[in-house]
């Protein structure tokens, strides 16, 4: 079983001894498991799983032995923590041969006070279930959330000099690895050295999540090349600023499972052989956000060109103040209205980037 240094392992220190609030997150589900928050009653098959030497020594953060009481406080902590939305640590949940909820293990993404573009990813999981990918699926699925729905550039990891198996499944995440560093181990009585690891949004493998996926938006597939420069295809995309009429310009999200999920962009998408880009915005305003807009209300304001891996893109950027119909998320991606002066307070694809200047100095 992979195991790595996890942020989801129960901690050192009691929580607050006030009773935390019922955290309101909606489980996360794959192929095989559900990842909850953790509840009062899986104390005791949490302490079970975890006060074990072979789980315990690779964990930064939990003592050998486990005191029973530990993981009751622990359990109390993540909820408060969930309900803050400080940190995101999980209970890992299977099925049984009856359909029973079997605990497996834990996972957590947390979030540092000091670093709020960072998070921190951790795993563990009961020895009894090692071997069968659970690590890999669960950490995965919770990296891919976390990437498409908190505000943060990166995430980064641990993982034991010692711990090949758990550095493998980072890397089969898509974490790359980043150096080395000596952190403190309660399980092992000192320092110990780790391997750090970093994913970013672009690192991700491609990977289907066993959540329902909108349709697809502008950059999940590169459109139709136009031309070929240097053995890469030069392709047309069209995106437009939706301007209201207090001034905030339309930024919509990257629904998670899309490349770049958890980005910020300006609406549109692929021109299609043979459309205009005016046409392409038409039909794209009209299928993401239920909008009507004329040609003759998108005026053309600048462009983007930027190198991706397997292709260059071409971007020109429309104004829009009139439309016909409400803005609404058809495709399941979140919006936000945003003042020009804030606009570089969201993170962006590299080719929106550069535009970002360019509006708020003419808006």
């Amino acid at each position: 079983m992979p195991r790595s240094r996890p942020r989801a392992a129960p901690p050192e220190a009691p929580p607050p001894a006030a009773a935390p609030p019922e955290p309101g997150f909606a489980p996360l589900v794959t192929e095989r498991l559900v990842l909850r928050p953790l509840r009062p009653e899986d104390a005791p098959e949490l302490h079970r799983l975890v006060n074990d030497w072979e789980v315990a020594k690779n964990l930064a953060r939990v003592p050998f032995p486990y005191p029973r009481e530990l993981a009751d406080e622990w359990i109390a902590s993540t909820r408060a923590r969930l309900a803050a939305g400080e940190g995101y640590d999980l209970a890992i949940v299977g099925r049984d041969d009856r359909g029973g909820e079997v605990l497996v293990g834990c996972v957590g993404l947390r979030l540092d006070p000091a670093a709020p573009r960072v998070a921190e990813l951790g795993y563990w999981v009961g020895r009894r279930y090692w071997g069968h990918g659970v690590a890999a699926e669960a950490a995965g699925r919770l990296l891919r959330w976390g990437l498409a729905h908190l505000d943060i550039d990166h995430v980064e990891a641990d993982a034991l000099l010692d711990n090949a198996r758990s550095a493998a499944v980072l890397r089969r995440i898509g974490f790359r690895e980043a150096g080395e560093r000596v952190m403190e181990f309660l399980s092992r009585g000192g320092p110990m050295p780790v391997r750090r690891f970093v994913a970013r949004r672009e690192d991700l493998p491609v990977a289907e999540s066993a959540a329902p996926q909108p349709a697809a938006t502008r950059d999940e597939k590169a459109p139709p090349p136009v031309a070929a420069t240097a053995g890469k295809p030069i392709v047309l995309v069209a995106a437009v600023a939706l301007i209201d009429a207090d001034g905030r310009v339309l930024l919509a999200r990257r629904p998670e499972g899309k490349p770049l999920a958890g980005l910020w962009e300006f609406p549109g998408g692929k021109v299609h052989p043979g459309e205009t880009p005016e046409a392409a915005l038409i039909r794209e305003l009209k299928e993401e956000l239920g909008i009507d807009v004329a040609e003759s209300c998108l005026a053309p304001f600048a462009f983007a060109s930027h190198g991706y891996e397997r292709f260059h893109l071409l971007m020109p950027l429309y104004l829009c103040r009139r439309w016909n119909g409400a803005v609404v998320a058809r495709e399941g991606q979140a919006l936000a209205w945003v003042r020009p002066q804030r606009l570089g307070d969201y993170a962006m694809p590299p080719a929106d980037r550069p535009l970002v200047a360019l509006l708020r100095d003419f808006l």
